[in-house]
């Protein structure tokens, strides 16, 4: 190899060359900045937010959003506010907090009421998740109320 075939340095290159270099620094450094940005965005958009626990009101309200076209017969709050279930029929609608949200789903009554309650939680199998909630020490699965439509019947 002869001088001549020698890779051109910067100084070789001249004032194009620097230029040239300086703007892919410049580049490279945006690009850093953008992507450490997005990251942190996307870190900081995964941060759950308190929900608040559910009252008669907001469960209420919660249903009308889930369960436009069903009544609500009668409803049960979650010892700890993180769920409910609530009569529409013979279909009980459950819903239970699951990050920062609800998710809300529907089963049969009868099968509302077979579930069984062990160390002071109720689990509720849904086709595509499990509800469980919370009961108060010394309540007992089901809840009268929820027995008296069918005493009657």
């Amino acid at each position: 190899m002869t001088p001549a075939d020698a890779t051109p340095t910067l100084e070789a290159i001249g004032e194009e060359g620097v230029a040239l270099d300086k703007a892919l620094i410049i580049q490279l450094a945006g690009s850093a900045v953008a992507v450490s940005l997005l990251v942190a965005l996307a870190a900081w958009a995964r941060i759950a937010r308190p929900t608040p626990p559910l009252d008669a009101e907001a469960a209420r309200a919660l249903l009308a959003v889930e369960f436009p076209d069903d009544p609500v017969e009668t409803l049960w709050i979650a010892a700890d506010g993180a769920g409910l279930v609530a009569r529409s029929g013979e279909r009980a609608l459950v819903a239970w907090r699951k990050g920062d949200g609800y998710v809300a789903r529907d089963l049969p009554w009868a099968a509302a009421l077979a579930a069984g309650s062990a160390k002071g939680v109720v689990v509720l199998k849904t086709a595509d998740g499990v509800a469980r909630l919370a009961v108060e020490e010394g309540q007992v699965w089901p809840p009268p109320r929820f027995l008296s439509r069918e005493a009657a019947a």
